[in-house]
């Protein structure tokens, strides 16, 4: 009897030894997986609040800071163009960099789709847009203060919801440097003064070759209307025309056909003439073209080019001038001489990766003596002619080269 209660007991303990390691081992379980679960989330934790911060820290796509030292290049380019644009007998403004909705809607053509809209929040009627260039502002303040002559320049900040290029120059918010000149002159003084301009600040900042393209929209418009292109699409074709300097011909003329409907027949007609580039000479072979010959406005535009280009060789800067028919300048308003400066190195190439440096224009501009009229109220006309320099596609090449130097 005494084995049977001894041998019990002695199961008994064994049985609670067991148990009690086994409780001491579950316990230990439970508090390194707690141990191992508040790890786990301090590192989750950790990573959310990274990546919040980096939410926070991150600025908005197609802007940037600009550090002392860069800073310190960027006045200096505004000093350089603001002292040609005083020396020239302009005085400067500002407009705000908000405007009504209404004025800045249909005078960009395509890329009016790139306005950044905003929403009143006093007035649910009224609708705002940041500036998209210092151009149409300045029509609205020579209306509005019933101004007729003046030369002014502007430096101001822009705004467009383009897919933004940091190694060229493309920017959603960037600076704009504009010279414009409204009223009437003796015809093509002030479109030769305008590209006088470009080539002193070009030379002035020594960025390297340069070439300025030069056209007419009105000898656009007389062979569009050649070609047998509706007058609807006069204005829609130039923007397409426009992107032949980052597009082939081959895309070019896909749109023309699939998205503008013309026929086949009537873009490769189109071809023959945007494909065309000189100096001075290409005139007298567009005067001798049958069709053109007889069109009220390649006459005229023609008989402008050709006083421009007499300016031009007295300034003695014809040297640095083609005269190409695929110059479209893509803008709405435009109504004359156009004009584009492109740096010779760094245009851009189709055939290298999307991050070589290419700006495209550095400057550009021309004639629109309609777009006063169409903002003022009771339609005065005040002809204008004006010229932007692309400061933040120059600081680009400027860091380059000075990174290249380094």
């Amino acid at each position: 009897m005494r084995l049977i209660l001894n041998t019990c007991l002695y199961y008994q303990k064994a049985f609670y030894r067991i148990r009690s390691r086994q409780i001491n081992d579950t316990v230990t379980k439970l508090l390194n997986s707690k141990k191992e679960q508040s790890t786990n989330h301090q590192l989750i934790q950790r990573k959310e609040n990274i990546t919040n911060n980096d939410k926070i820290l991150k600025i908005p796509r197609g802007t940037r800071d600009y550090h002392p030292n860069q800073m310190k290049i960027r006045e200096e380019v505004f000093h350089t163009i603001i002292n040609c644009f005083k020396q020239h007998g302009a005085n400067t403004i500002d407009t705000p960099v908000i405007e009504l909705t209404t004025l800045l809607k249909e005078k960009y053509g395509e890329d009016s789709k790139l306005i950044y809209e905003l929403k009143d929040q006093d007035d649910d009627e009224e609708t705002l847009a940041l500036r998209y260039d210092l151009t149409v502002p300045f029509a609205r303040y020579l209306s509005q203060n019933k101004i007729s002559t003046m030369k002014r320049y502007h430096i101001g900040k822009v705004y467009r919801l383009d897919n933004p290029k940091m190694t060229r120059g493309r920017y959603r918010e960037f600076y704009q440097c504009d010279f414009d000149i409204a009223g009437n002159y003796d015809p093509m003084i002030p479109e030769a003064e305008c590209i006088k301009i470009i080539v002193e600040i070009l030379d002035k900042l020594a960025l390297g070759q340069y070439k300025i393209y030069i056209n007419h929209r009105k000898l656009l418009d007389a062979i569009f209307t050649v070609c047998g292109v509706p007058d609807k699409l006069f204005r829609s074709l130039s923007s397409t025309i426009d992107k032949l300097d980052k597009n082939s011909w081959d895309v070019v003329r896909n749109e023309m056909i699939n998205e503008k409907g013309l026929s086949s027949e009537v873009v490769d007609k189109i071809s023959r003439y945007v494909h065309m580039n000189g100096n001075v000479n290409l005139i007298e072979q567009l005067r001798n073209d049958p069709e053109l010959s007889s069109e009220k406005l390649s006459i005229e535009a023609l008989n402008d080019l050709e006083l421009l280009f007499r300016y031009l060789t007295l300034f003695n800067v014809m040297d640095k001038v083609i005269f190409d028919l695929k110059l479209a300048r893509g803008l709405d308003y435009y109504t004359g001489v156009i004009f584009e400066a492109v740096l010779i190195q760094y245009q851009y190439n189709p055939q290298l990766d999307d991050d070589q440096i290419a700006v495209g224009s550095v400057a550009a501009g021309g004639r629109y003596d309609e777009l006063v009229g169409k903002i003022d109220p009771k339609q005065r006309c005040v002809p204008c002619i004006g010229v932007s320099i692309g400061v933040e596609r120059i600081f680009t090449i400027k860091e380059y080269q000075l990174t290249f130097k380094c």
